[in-house]
């Protein structure tokens, strides 16, 4: 497990890939999320070096961080502000604290519907997405336990409550990828608001929200266990959609092998964190962990090649998936945008699952 992600970061050096420049953006955030996690598990400054060196590429020293604007109220920009905190409590940089309080202050002015659910961009009117919330809840969270606010924690848990109850499949127990409170836009069903379709990405942020959030919402929370009971819920319902074959899951979660539709790696990644973090936890039941083991071994099998250099690389990750415009959550949409290898949004929670799987193996409970 520790030559794959081992292999990953040495063909990953920098989050300015794919021939574009770096620039403040949630890509960025999970790759730095899972280098954090290294930095954990190995005690080995470099990777908290690494996630320096590129925050400090995109601060300026008053705070201010270049590439962002707060005007767009974009909650995929928020999702880094957990390395600010990060940084901030290694190194005491005030730049660090200033830009963690930029981000904060987009939170509090960022647009709700009228449950209060938060917007997902200022261009997406009433409309809340499964990818919304590991965006800003994990920050909002660890922001809130750090700056001792505790009223927020029931802000934070309200976000996962409304786009459980709203998103919802009560047949599958599985959630549409986005609810549009107004049920104008043209995806959205007309009674429900919800999309069409469930994308295992948007679930498998949802999940990796779950399990992230709970290392900060207090155990004497009265309504911690709101966050269990949909994490175990929501549990239960994904694993019944792992291919049973390979032990992963598909970019279309309910179609299994329908042409066209195809095995998925960011997603199965995030699955197979999320569960194996659950489990590691006591969030969820161990009964989980037969799921947990095929999962990661399928993600070894279907998604990781080596080159000629015995560098691996993991492939098989779709480049990105919204609603709007032409993008209306159908099966053909999700099955047209383009395939990745070594995309940032897979790596990250590939790293994490590893780390996940070594944690576990190394208390005996799950074999190799």
């Amino acid at each position: 497990m520790k030559m794959y992600r081992d292999s990953l970061v040495t063909v990953n050096p920098t989050p300015g890939a794919r021939n574009r420049p770096a620039n403040w953006n949630y890509e960025i955030g999970v790759l730095l999320m899972s280098f954090e996690r290294l930095g954990q598990a190995t005690g080995e400054e470099k990777y908290l070096q690494y996630t320096k060196k590129i925050i400090d590429n995109l601060l300026m020293a008053d705070g201010t961080i270049r590439t962002y604007k707060m005007e767009d109220y974009n909650i995929d920009n928020i999702t880094t502000g957990r390395q600010l905190l990060k940084l901030y409590e290694v190194y005491k940089d005030e730049k660090y604290k200033k830009a963690s309080v930029l981000l904060r202050s987009q939170l509090a002015l960022q647009p709700r519907n009228k449950v209060g659910g938060f917007w997902h961009k200022l261009k997406y009117p009433a409309q809340m997405w499964l990818d919304g919330l590991y965006m800003a809840e994990p920050f909002y969270a660890a922001y809130t336990l750090r700056n001792n606010t505790p009223g927020d924690f029931d802000d934070v848990i309200n976000q996962f409550v409304w786009m459980e109850k709203y998103s919802r499949d009560s047949i599958t127990g599985l959630l549409y990828h986005a609810w549009d409170e107004s049920k104008l836009q043209k995806w959205a069903n007309p009674v429900t608001g919800k999309s069409p379709g469930f994308w295992s990405r948007s679930m498998g942020w949802y999940l990796m929200a779950l399990v992230d959030v709970l290392d900060f919402i207090p155990e004497q929370h009265p309504r911690r266990n709101e966050l269990i009971q949909i994490l175990n819920r929501f549990s239960k319902a994904i694993v019944k959609y792992q291919d049973p074959s390979s032990g992963v899951w598909w970019q279309v979660t309910d179609k299994g092998t329908k042409h066209g539709n195809y095995l998925e790696s960011s997603g199965s990644s995030m699955f197979v964190f999320g569960l194996a973090k659950a489990v590691r936890m006591g969030y969820i039941d161990r009964s989980f962990i037969p799921a947990i083991t095929k999962g990661y071994h399928g993600l070894i099998k279907e998604f990781t090649e080596t080159d000629s250099a015995g560098n691996l690389h993991l492939t098989k990750a779709v480049s990105v998936a919204g609603l709007g415009g032409n993008r209306d959550g159908s099966f053909e949409y999700y099955i047209s945008e383009p395939i990745r290898t070594d995309d940032f949004k897979a790596i990250g929670p590939f790293i994490q699952a590893c780390l996940e799987m070594e944690s576990i193996n190394n208390k005996s409970e799950i074999n190799k």
